[in-house]
């Protein structure tokens, strides 16, 4: 129960919020071709990273035994060996109930009447974090902090999963859905009261699972902190790009993504700010 008091209270924030409020307008402004192309483009750059993670080689036996809790940032020393299986299994529940708050916009009658629309920016937010992360995740070699761990088995320490500790991909993906659900809650509900709660709650859930995966040995400090600004960025600004009040941005579709052997071929977006 205590595990999503989070969920619980944002829940009932947003529906007392929607209380006496009249339909309003939709903030936010989308296009079928250029977000359609956007998210698109957002799948194709996940599955070339998923590609990329699966082929990771397994570490060394070699790269193993020079390993060293010297070599590792000073910032993220203190985390070098830890190991909890208990802590990995709970951080699971928030970072999985994360993807049901934006449920709770629902529940308030202004935004369920735009609920189609919010629903294409959450895929949106989701989408462009998921890619950031596999892609970053497949290219860049750091080994998880209970690579550091003597005591585990040695067929554990080297495994490929274990050799993708930048960046965090829970709490980036937290940090976006809470952080989505904060500012869209934002925008439909300018001069509510309730505004600094709903942040502070978006902030407190992916540093909670920020906080567990470290325990558990799946990411430094480092690599949460970069998670957590990646996640949080993406779901405030898909929806900033969107709202109707930035006529200056403009966002239009350009041409395709290679990196090395893996080539997809599709359109992109950019973006493009007048002063």
């Amino acid at each position: 129960m205590t595990k999503n008091i989070h969920l619980y209270l944002l829940v009932f924030i947003i529906t007392f919020s929607g209380f006496s409020q009249e339909k309003k307008e939709s903030p936010y402004e989308t296009s079928f071709v250029k977000d359609g192309i956007w998210i698109t483009s957002a799948v194709g750059l996940n599955v070339i990273g998923v590609k990329i993670i699966q082929e990771k080689d397994d570490l060394s036996l070699t790269d193993l035994n020079k390993l060293s809790k010297d070599d590792v940032w000073g910032i993220d020393r203190w985390a070098a060996g830890y190991y909890s299986e208990k802590a990995n299994e709970e951080s699971y529940i928030p970072f999985y109930a994360s993807f049901i708050m934006p449920l709770a916009l629902l529940l308030n009658e202004n935004e369920r009447s735009h609920a189609g629309q919010i629903s294409v920016l959450f895929v949106e937010t989701m989408a462009t974090t998921g890619a950031l992360f596999t892609v970053t995740a497949g290219l860049v070699e750091k080994s998880r902090p209970l690579v550091y761990n003597t005591s585990l088995d040695i067929d554990k320490r080297i495994d490929s999963d274990e050799q993708r500790s930048f960046f965090a991909g829970h709490t980036a993906a937290t940090a976006a859905a809470t952080f989505f659900v904060a500012k869209v809650f934002n925008d439909f509900n300018p001069d509510s009261p309730l505004k600094p709660l709903v942040w502070g709650i978006a902030a407190a859930v992916p540093a909670s699972v920020g906080y567990m995966r470290i325990k558990a040995g799946k990411h430094f400090l480092t690599d949460n902190l970069v998670g957590y600004g990646i996640g949080a960025a993406a779901g405030i600004l898909i929806p900033e790009l969107h709202k109707k009040a930035n006529k200056n941005l403009q966002i239009y579709p350009t041409t395709s993504f290679n990196q090395g052997e893996y080539n997809f071929s599709s359109q992109g977006l950019a973006l493009n700010y007048q002063f």
